[in-house]
């Protein structure tokens, strides 16, 4: 009788050793699925962030759309079109357009919520048009960065921008908190 509890301990104990051999082996099996290409892992950064941005856009009430933390910052409106903005500057350097004249789109040049979102939409749509136009080999084409004239890699820009928008999302994050609202990404998923 005695030799029970421990005939059974010690088969437990074999059966807990080889189990994980056993998913190794199932592992071994499975194929590993290759790394995506340079030019998708970009886009997918440069889309993650113009989706919470966009989101931003078309959730935060039009009535707070000119709110300002303090006198000396941006509006909400004003970041918005700050951040999509200045992505132009990112699409047509990787496409070999003209740069913008303007970083700053005018606040009164866009009336309404819809038209401001509408805005931010196609600046992300446009930016990972030209990501996707480039291609993985276009990824590492070299431009000249007009601000501190040196070549640069297209993905490095557009990490640049992506980083960029980033920041903007983080100040537009404080928005919502100083009004007393939670932010898209922040809530409960369904």
């Amino acid at each position: 009788m005695r030799k029970a509890p421990f005939l059974t301990a010690a088969m437990f104990s074999i059966a807990i050793l080889t189990f994980p051999v056993h998913a190794q082996d199932a592992k071994k099996e499975a194929a590993i699925k290759p790394a995506d290409g340079p030019s998708q892992v970009v886009l997918e950064s440069w889309n993650d962030i113009g989706r919470k941005l966009i989101a931003m856009a078309e959730d935060f009430p039009e009535d707070k759309y000119d709110f300002k933390p303090t006198p000396a910052q941006r509006s909400f409106a004003e970041q918005l079109l700050h951040a999509a903005g200045v992505n132009y500057f990112f699409t047509n350097l990787a496409l070999g357009q003209p740069l913008p004249k303007e970083e700053n789109p005018k606040r009164d040049e866009f009336k309404s919520k819809a038209e401001i979102a509408a805005y931010v939409n196609k600046a992300f749509a446009d930016g990972a048009a030209a990501i996707k136009a480039k291609g993985d080999k276009g990824m590492s084409d070299l431009v000249v960065d007009p601000n501190r004239n040196q070549q640069v890699r297209i993905s490095d820009v557009a990490y640049g921008f992506i980083e960029h928008s980033g920041e903007h999302y983080g100040q537009l994050v404080v928005y919502y908190r100083i009004v007393g609202l939670v932010p898209p990404e922040s809530r409960p998923k369904k």
